[in-house]
């Protein structure tokens, strides 16, 4: 993570910043960026200055008793700006019955006369770590597909179209995975019957060692390279770092194994119009 950017601000008309001089010597000390805005700033000039100095957390400190009008002022005028990725935490001589209000209105933390700057320091730290992972972690959408590894085809056709009465959408050929896929849907996801090109390719190894059946899970995400790039950086281990072309050319990655329990992961990711003409 890169250095960690504070806003140490002073919202209100109190005179008093010994307390906010101090968190922002101590945050200093523990190797963080700090920016000190001065006495008396308002809310505005607060998310001004956060914003331009591209910071990651802003610590409110207020003596005045005004901190129930002013701190929520501040996350609502970062909500406003489209800056609400800012951490905002708030300090001072703060009623506890009055904590339980500044927390509902978006305030992360209230720290309290007393509190250890160490402390602080690692609650900001780790809550810009929670924040950075939660913003990336949105749930799939659904599963787009169940792979299943089959040695034919079209041996295996008539029992999921005769049977169980589903309907075949195409048969293609992805070069890329040495394979051929047959998709037929299920509500609204689709079964992928997978049967290798090569006596050799991935799809004939696993037969050969675990014989026919579920190969994979693939499960349909916004933003592929984003995803990628999170899981690695949370030490996820991936069998592809970057998308590559799937079939019906959507961007598939898949997961390790070694990695999700056991199950082989796809991430699979296509656009609207690809979609479409599957329909």
């Amino acid at each position: 993570m890169d250095k960690i950017r504070v806003l140490i601000a002073k919202p209100g008309l109190d005179g008093h910043d010994r307390g906010a001089l101090v968190i922002a010597q101590a945050l200093r000390d523990q190797g963080m960026e700090v920016i000190y805005t001065g006495l008396r700033q308002s809310p505005e000039q607060i998310v001004a200055s956060a914003i331009q100095e591209d910071v990651d957390c802003i610590g409110l400190s207020c003596l005045s008793g005004a901190h129930n009008e002013l701190f929520p002022e501040v996350v609502r005028l970062l909500k406003e700006q489209g800056a609400d990725d800012i951490l905002v935490i708030g300090g001072g001589v703060i009623p506890a019955e009055d904590i339980p209000y500044l927390e509902s209105q978006g305030i992360a933390k209230v720290f309290t006369p007393g509190a250890s700057t160490k402390d602080i320091a690692d609650y900001i730290r780790l809550a810009l770590k929670e924040k950075k992972r939660k913003l990336l972690v949105d749930p799939p959408k659904k599963i787009a597909h169940i792979g299943i590894a089959v040695k034919s085809i079209e041996d295996s056709l008539p029992f999921y179209q005769q049977q169980l009465g589903l309907a075949l959408e195409g048969i293609e050929t992805v070069e890329s995975e040495q394979v051929r896929v047959a998709f037929l849907k299920v509500g609204e996801t689709r079964i992928e019957l997978l049967e290798s090109l090569s006596p050799d390719g991935p799809i004939a190894t696993f037969i050969k060692h675990r014989g026919e059946g579920i190969h994979h899970l693939a499960l349909e995400v916004d933003d592929i390279e984003a995803r990628l790039k999170q899981l690695k950086e949370n030490g996820v281990r991936l069998i592809h770092e970057q998308p590559k072309e799937g079939a019906h050319g959507a961007q598939i990655a898949f997961l390790h194994p070694k990695a999700t329990g056991g199950v082989l992961l796809e991430l699979w990711q296509y656009d609207q119009q690809t979609e479409e003409a599957w329909a």
